[in-house]
């Protein structure tokens, strides 16, 4: 599934079901509500281990010591993913397109309001640890994703895949 996420919904807890344009006017708009405050957007995925996993990615903007929200779409394969290293990197492939077509909305957007906002959004989190059954598989996520412009978070740090993303599969 190739499609851009500029063409689909992503759905948050306080504003339903909204189109990829909305999104990046909500994340715009929330972070100007307290614009002397730093925000930290970090996008993550997590995926389901059946015959027909879903892929819900988080984006999320985090209000450094006050909160956050998020914004999720559920994406559905009907194929099957046959081992987990297969699954993590596409986990990982959708993290970084989110972020790569967001970042790029959101500082057109920025631009073209000739805004002033205090935020970074340099981060991908991964649904990897150093133990496990993902242990050997770091040094190849955190390179798919610096290759991508970004740095890499696992867990436990990596909270908008494991917690946020994870409560979606």
């Amino acid at each position: 599934m190739d499609e851009s996420f500029k063409n689909l919904k992503f759905f948050n807890p306080t504003l339903g079901t909204i189109n990829f344009k909305e999104t990046v006017s909500a994340v715009v708009n929330y972070l100007l509500e307290k614009p002397a405050n730093f925000y930290e957007i970090v996008v993550g995925c997590d995926s389901s281990a059946t015959e027909s996993p879903y892929f819900p990615v988080a984006l999320v903007v985090r209000r450094v010591g006050e909160g956050g929200r998020f914004f999720l779409h559920k994406m559905h394969y009907s194929k099957k993913f046959y081992n987990l290293h297969e699954r993590i990197i596409q986990e990982v492939y959708l993290s970084c397109k989110l972020a790569l077509e967001f970042k790029e909305e959101f500082q057109k957007t920025i631009r073209k309001n000739n805004l002033k906002l205090n935020y970074q959004l340099q981060y991908i989190h991964a649904d990897i640890s150093e133990n496990g059954d993902t242990k050997n598989m770091v040094k190849e996520i955190i390179g798919l994703i610096k290759s991508n412009g970004f740095e890499a978070k696992i867990k436990p740090e990596s909270f908008a895949a494991s917690s946020i993303a994870d409560r979606f599969t």
